[in-house]
């Protein structure tokens, strides 16, 4: 049953959780408006419409979703030291309320926060990006491509293969490309098709096939092979998809969960690799909105207690604190892309540190 102070706590923390969020949203809008504002009035940029209902709508969700624990920890602290400046919390222990029943509000808020936090992250976030990264793919980064710069393979059915030595994104040509199927058992090739180059004619797999060698098994013991010209090509579709070689660097931030763990199965099934930036996400959604709890007890560990200099000293402990952890999480995320670390230990190593921590500092506190 909710008590009448936890009722107090909760409305604190909330009222400071969310007056932080909009005045920090407010500030970004004004910042990134300063950035960007030579994009939006060149020839041919986005209308106020846009800029207003399609970017900024979905990029105040966006970006309230990266730091949405960074925002709880500064709420917790700034309310929390002011009720022990104003000696608050003495009057509520000298009452008989014991120290950790004081954590039932905050968790109760903590939990409100992560839920919200939760379902954003994996749902409601994605979906506004969709919006979001549109109106920067057309309007701010015109160029934020990745793409298959060096040797290509993908497997694009049990039966049938492709390969690339090299593929140039700004006009759209490959070299060295080899096409080649295989028969039920997978065990004997049934047909080879190569050539020195491709071209993408029409997205998003039509081919211009150049250099054209094939060769086709006729019988178990004989192939049938043919060689063209070089000036002489092939225009045909294959399972060979122009998105399979360049893909927007933030198709990542659009996909819901669900899309997340569908696109990283069909690309380990085809062998292409380039996943683990797909999954960290996948696994960063869900262990963001859990730091949520352990930056609820580290603020109010902080903060419950008076101390010379009162909130400000409070803010900056929190403040190293924020830092450490994010430096942490940045380490351990990049450590799982580029040095072999499980995505998912990466991710959720720094949460498993700092709870520990967490837990110390509540002890302590206490005492």
């Amino acid at each position: 049953m909710v008590k009448i102070l936890d009722r107090y706590i909760l409305k604190r923390y909330l009222g400071s959780f969310f007056f932080i969020v909009l005045l920090s949203s407010m500030l970004s809008v004004v910042i990134d408006a300063a950035e960007k504002i030579n994009d939006f009035l060149e020839e041919g940029g986005p209308t106020f419409y846009q800029v207003v209902f399609e970017y900024y709508l979905n990029f105040i969700p966006f970006l309230n979703g990266l730091i949405f624990p960074l925002y709880n920890l500064i709420a917790v602290v700034f309310f929390t030291s002011r009720l022990a400046s104003n000696s608050e919390f003495i009057a509520m222990i000298g009452n008989g309320v014991n120290h950790y029943r004081l954590l039932v509000p905050y968790l109760l808020g903590a939990s409100l926060i992560a839920g919200l936090h939760y379902y954003g992250n994996h749902n409601l976030i994605p979906q506004s990006n969709t919006t979001r990264t549109a109106f920067e793919n057309t309007y701010i980064y015109k160029h934020n491509y990745v793409g298959n710069s060096g040797n290509f393979h993908a497997a694009v059915s049990p039966y049938e293969e492709f390969y690339l030595q090299g593929f140039n994104r700004y006009d759209s040509t490959g070299s060295q490309f080899a096409w080649i199927k295989h028969d039920s058992s997978r065990l004997r090739r049934i047909s080879v098709w190569t050539a020195t180059k491709v071209r993408l004619i029409k997205a998003p797999n039509r081919w211009r096939l150049s250099g054209i060698r094939k060769r086709e098994k006729v019988s178990e013991f004989k192939d049938n092979v043919v060689t063209m010209p070089p000036q002489e090509f092939i225009d045909t579709t294959i399972g060979l998809y122009i998105t399979d070689l360049v893909k927007r660097d933030n198709r990542k931030d659009n996909m819901t969960t669900d899309e997340l763990i569908r696109y990283i199965n069909k690309q380990k099934a085809k062998g292409t690799g380039g996943t683990l930036v797909f999954e960290v996400e996948r696994y960063r959604r869900s262990a963001d909105p859990f730091s949520i709890f352990i930056l609820t007890l580290i603020g109010f560990s902080i903060a419950s207690r008076k101390m010379r200099g009162g909130m400000a000293w409070h803010l900056v402990i929190g403040f190293g604190l924020s830092a450490i952890y994010i430096f942490m999480t940045k380490f351990s995320t990049t450590f799982s892309i580029n040095g072999g670390l499980s995505p998912i230990v990466g991710v959720w190593v720094p949460n498993m540190f700092f709870m520990v921590v967490a837990l110390w500092m509540l002890f302590r506190a206490q005492k």
